[in-house]
């Protein structure tokens, strides 16, 4: 076994697979750029080592300062984690060459299977059944667009490199297939490097169902079972769980042979996952899409329910090693369900967000498992990828896991960040995902439902609960008498304290401005500027319920006195709120006092505070990649004017009516905030502003 292992990645999955490196007795080395010197991956490592600046390009996907890293700690071995270089052939080439191992298949299976076009025609020579689509590698735009003619739309075009969605684009109407090729080809390369794109048949209602394959480099392959992944937003996977309940053994078994012969056909070594398209109708009707030659975002299902170590296999088999079992003695016991918690607004079409993490709380313990980068005080920025941390749940059936999922996601507190959380905890609720009626379009069909509606009332109530306790906390001290040191009357705060350490629930009614009335129990937690709030006794039970629709504590905190600003989380949503004096508003005590509370954030998706209907504004923060009009341009509503990526996301600005462009304050490669102006489309005489 290595004595040494440097780690090529950051976040979460380096976070976890040092945590196997420290079990396993084994010498850690984390890389970190300068955006990531305080990160939570490079303080729980033995040794750190930093490779550059912000800029992936010149820090995390340099190959060149990853070895030269790996030289000045004396690694015997690089984990490559996923993303970044993780199914680049030519580090694991270059690893090769420079005499250090590559935890992951060799660079020719890499080469092969990250080729999707020459993937699909290795596996179906091998007899495993692929998606109708297009041949040949680097097709033009007419060629393409002449594939999906004859294939016929719906379509999907896909980056023949890389994975995870990006670059993925569905097409039903033809019309608009030459500017759905352009925008892939920008983000295929933008986030692989190579533009070389093909075209599928596209199957309606599909369920994406990927097998988990392990190989050492003796000629033994099994495989460890399935995992559902057909939870996806814009063709990214949201929930995974294992095993899925579409599959019977006789399907499974099949899907697992097919899958162990992807693998051999391409000579793999390692762990590696070979993913299906399946009919929902029909799951004997099953084709391979693609194989990921690397560890997947979310193997921790595959190891709850097999008991095995994936990071330690991979270690195993990278050092020499024979497989210690064959395919009947992996057993599957039990269900686990895994949500991928990301740094964006749901509330404002799910762009990134970013900001510094102020609290933190993450289940752990039991059946829950958190796999996480997260540190209180680290900033969340939109160089990288938008994963934060992955919250899975183990259970002995399906229903378990769920619930007990549902359970974890309610109390994980990301102060600081919006995240996804709570509409996670939604999803996981929705009646088709319970019974398991599943497939990769029903995140779309019902997003709405998904969505939340407007600030609930226990929110306001917890934001107006602490304005209050701030300012009793601010107000002068009680002088004692004959001069003696200030000090505060225990008994005069209205904090909940009695005798014997737990403070008390206290009732509280709350009139809230355009909403019905709220009645809480309220007690501290933590500090004094802390607290949770729960339904009143016989408004409903403040835990899980068992269903899911049960309403928990809420968690909220003063982050920002100085500042009037109040933060609360309530079930994964992060809500902020500035406080003042003032005869409308929310009463609070017996005393007549009233607040003011407000939400504190009013920019809505696409605009900015203060600027007008002809002004467009940063939805987020990130790089502009494409400016395509200049000022004096004159626009259609709805066209495309400028596109902005952040998090390896592109969100496109469009005119919000039709006008002619007064003022173009960006150009491609501007790096912009969060609510900066772009641009100033003035209305044309009649035209109604957006």
């Amino acid at each position: 076994m290595f004595s040494t292992v440097l780690v090529a990645n950051r976040g979460e999955i380096a976070v976890r697979v040092i945590r196997t490196l420290r079990e396993l007795g084994i010498r850690s080395v984390a890389v970190f750029s300068d955006a990531d010197a305080d990160a939570r991956h490079v303080r729980e490592a033995d040794t750190a080592v930093r490779i550059g600046p912000e800029a992936a390009a010149e820090s995390y996907l340099s190959v060149e300062r990853l070895l030269d890293a790996a030289r000045r700690t004396g690694a015997e071995a690089v984990h490559p984690g996923y993303g970044f270089l993780a199914e680049n052939a030519v580090f694991a080439q270059a690893c090769a060459d420079a005499g250090l191992a590559f935890i992951g298949p060799p660079a020719a299976a890499i080469s092969l299977m990250g080729d999707k076009i020459r993937a699909k025609e290795t596996v179906k020579a091998a007899g495993v059944p692929v998606v109708p689509g297009s041949s040949g590698s680097g097709l033009t735009d007419a060629e393409l667009a002449a594939a999906a003619a004859q294939i016929g739309t719906p379509v999907l075009l896909k980056p023949s490199a890389g994975g995870g969605g990006k670059g993925m684009r569905l097409v039903r109407d033809a019309a608009v297939l030459a500017e759905e090729i352009a925008a892939a080809r920008r983000e295929a390369k933008s986030s692989f490097g190579d533009d070389t794109l093909l075209v599928e048949r596209w199957v309606d209602r599909p369920r994406h169902i990927e097998i988990q394959v392990l190989a050492d480099a003796h000629g033994n392959v099994v495989h460890l079972g399935e995992r559902e992944c057909s939870l996806q937003r814009r063709h990214q996977k949201v929930i995974e769980e294992a095993p899925s309940v579409l599959l019977d053994e006789k399907t499974r078994a099949a899907m697992g042979a097919a899958a162990v012969e992807a693998a051999r056909s391409c000579g793999y070594v390692g762990a590696g996952t070979v993913e299906f398209i399946v009919p929902g109708g029909d799951p004997s009707s099953y084709y391979f899409m693609e194989m990921n030659t690397r560890l997947q975002v979310e193997h921790p299902v595959t190891e709850l329910i097999t008991g095995l170590d994936l990071v330690e296999q991979q270690l195993r088999v990278a050092a020499g090693a024979p497989l210690g079992f064959g395919q009947d003695d992996v057993r599957l016991t039990g269900h686990a369900v895994e949500a991928r918690v990301c740094a964006e607004d749901p509330a404002r079409g799910f762009l990134p967000s970013g900001g510094t993490v102020l609290a933190l709380s993450e289940p752990s313990g039991g059946a829950v498992r958190t796999d996480s980068g997260l540190t209180a005080g680290v900033p969340v920025g939109s160089a990288y990828d938008p994963m934060l941390s992955k919250v899975i749940a183990y259970g002995p059936d399906r229903a378990s896991a769920l619930r007990l999922l549902r359970g974890a996601l309610a109390d994980t507190v990301i102060l600081g960040v919006q995240t996804n959380a709570g509409f996670l905890r939604r999803l996981l609720a929705h009646p088709d995902v319970v019974s398991g009626n599943l497939d990769t379009g029903l995140v779309e069909r019902d997003l709405p439902a998904l969505l939340p509606e407007g600030v609930p009332g226990e929110v306001y109530a917890a934001a107006a609960l602490l304005a209050a306790a701030s300012a009793a906390e601010s107000a002068a001290p009680v002088r004692a008498p004959g001069g003696a040191a200030a000090w505060t009357d225990p008994f005069g705060a209205a904090d909940g304290w009695r005798l014997g350490g737990t403070p008390a629930w206290t009732v509280r009614h709350f009139r809230l401005p355009g909403q019905d009335p709220v009645t809480v129990r309220a007690r501290p937690h933590g500090s004094g500027t802390e607290l949770l709030l729960a339904p009143a006794e016989g408004a409903g039970d403040a835990g899980d319920g068992g269903d899911g629709a049960g309403r928990h504590p809420v968690r909220a905190r003063i982050v920002d006195r100085s500042g009037d600003v109040v933060t609360v989380e309530l079930d994964g949503v992060t809500h902020r709120f500035s406080h003042a004096a003032s005869p409308e508003g929310v009463w609070l005590g017996r005393d007549g006092d009233s607040w003011h509370v407000q939400d504190h954030d009013p920019v809505a998706a696409g605009g900015s505070a203060g600027t007008g209907a002809d002004t467009l504004a940063a939805p987020m923060p990130g790089t502009v990649t494409v400016v395509k009009v200049a000022v004096g341009d004159r626009v259609v509503a709805g066209q495309s004017l400028l596109v902005v990526e952040a998090m390896k996301m592109e969100h496109v600005i469009s005119a919000p009516h039709a006008g002619t462009v007064t003022e173009l304050d960006v150009t491609p490669g501007s790096t912009v905030a969060m609510d900066q102006v772009l641009a100033v489309v003035t209305a044309e005489a009649g035209e109604e502003a957006a």
